[in-house]
């Protein structure tokens, strides 16, 4: 074991790995919930979905650490989950299994452009600058999602979007002393400081009332008959369907992309020429997880921010990932217990994470200007537009045309064009 998850090449060891496994899985335990009750909009059972949902996350998990061997964790992605219940289901008036099988199709598609290096190739063609802009605007993001499930952040009203929350609260204190405690535990050099701060929070809400211990531990899952199948691909076959396929297939695939370079920044996993390592790996999990959660009755799966929480922690192998996937796997069993974890005891490790990750903006030129402003539009769209993918494809269209006014037309790659070229239908063809 310790050989296959190369331990020691990677200086690391079995408590290491499952401190950071802990750590990841209740940063993202949310979704266990969450997910099921945004899908529960478009008509989707909650029971089997909740149970899709960790299992998808299980498997995909699992097999990125085994194959992959990689600290990360997948699963069903948030933003992608709320554009199918509300803007193809309720708004389209699309079927959710036609929009299950436009995430088959793109699953597959996925699978062929990896297998074929395509994704790789793109992936090679992306300027550092705006890679770097990836793993920075990632951490904003979730600086602002830790900071809104603090209840420090909250949102306003038109004409100032968000505004400041009520800071009396008890919650409120009690995730700014869980962001003091993660912070100074981490400044000792503390293992598992992040773990620390999510549980002392967590005890604290149990013994002030905040949060009720559950009646009862263990729950059997529900039936996966009402989803399991059920998916339309031949009706996301139609033409008319085009748009949807579109948007779903470039979120999950600029999504996936930003998120494994910032993650990769994170890891120290980038070479000398800013390039991740075996990057189709991790993609071909992404893809096979996508395609087996459409199949199970879930959106879209990938690899999650929240990774960055078990690599911080001390997670380097895919020994951490292995330890998620269980988690993932025995929540189905335990839903009660994770759903007592609260949104103000995880928000602070969220916001101390994304602040490390912004630390590489330093090595953004800020004196060339065609360098500077697509890095800084894909920082600031990733957390104003509250998704990744939309600050991604904004860079992708700003960078060449400021080259081309710049003059330097001859630093863009082919692959840079091609990335150009869809996300321009992606804003195109996407349906406001």
């Amino acid at each position: 074991m310790n050989k296959f998850f190369q331990f020691e090449e990677l200086n690391t060891n079995y408590k290491q790995e499952l401190i950071a496994g802990f750590t990841t899985f209740i940063t993202m335990a949310y979704i266990i919930v969450v997910n099921p009750k945004i899908l529960e909009v478009a008509g989707i059972p909650f029971g089997p979905s909740l149970v899709v949902t960790a299992l998808t996350a299980a498997i995909g998990t699992l097999l990125l650490g085994v194959y992959a061997k990689r600290p990360f964790a997948i699963a069903p992605y948030m933003g992608e989950n709320a554009f199918v219940a509300y803007t193809v289901v309720k708004i389209l008036g699309y079927s959710w299994q036609t929009a299950f099988g436009a995430i088959f199709i793109s699953g597959i598609l996925f699978i062929i452009l990896t297998l074929t290096k395509v994704r790789v190739w793109l992936a090679k063609s992306i300027p550092e600058s705006l890679k770097i802009s990836f793993a920075v605007g990632i951490g904003l993001f979730l600086v602002f999602i830790g900071l809104n499930e603090c209840g420090i952040v909250m949102i306003g009203v038109p004409g100032a979007p968000v505004k400041i929350g009520n800071l009396t609260d008890l919650t409120t204190i009690l995730s700014i002393i869980g962001f003091l405690i993660i912070t100074v535990l981490m400044m000792k050099n503390v293992n598992g400081s992040i773990l620390i701060g999510i549980t002392i929070v967590t005890l604290i809400s149990i013994l002030t009332g905040l949060i009720k211990i559950p009646d009862r531990v263990f729950s059997l899952p529900p039936s996966l008959e009402p989803t399991f199948l059920k998916l339309d691909i031949i009706g996301a076959l139609s033409w008319g369907f085009f748009s949807v396929i579109l948007t779903i297939f470039i979120l999950d695939f600029v999504d996936t992309l930003g998120t494994l370079i910032g993650l990769g920044y994170k890891a120290e996993l980038i070479d000398k020429e800013g390039n991740f390592p075996e990057i189709e790996k991790p993609m071909l999990c992404d893809a096979i997880s996508t395609c087996i959660g459409a199949l199970l009755g879930t959106t879209t799966a990938g690899i999650y921010i929240e990774s960055a929480a078990g690599i911080q922690a001390g997670g380097k192998s895919g020994f951490t990932a292995v330890v998620v996937s269980i988690l993932f796997l025995l929540s189905i069993f335990i839903v009660p217990i994770v759903e007592i974890i609260p949104s103000y005891a995880y928000g602070p490790a969220l916001i101390v994470v994304g602040i490390l990750m912004m630390s590489p903006v330093g090595r953004i030129n800020f004196n060339d200007m065609s360098e500077f402003i697509p890095a800084v539009i894909v920082i600031f769209l990733m957390s104003f537009s509250f998704n990744i993918g939309v600050g991604m494809t904004a860079g992708f269209v700003t960078y060449p045309i400021l080259k081309i006014f710049d003059g330097k037309i001859k630093e863009i790659k082919a692959g840079m064009w091609v990335l150009f070229f869809f996300s321009l239908l992606f804003y195109i063809f996407y349906p406001y």
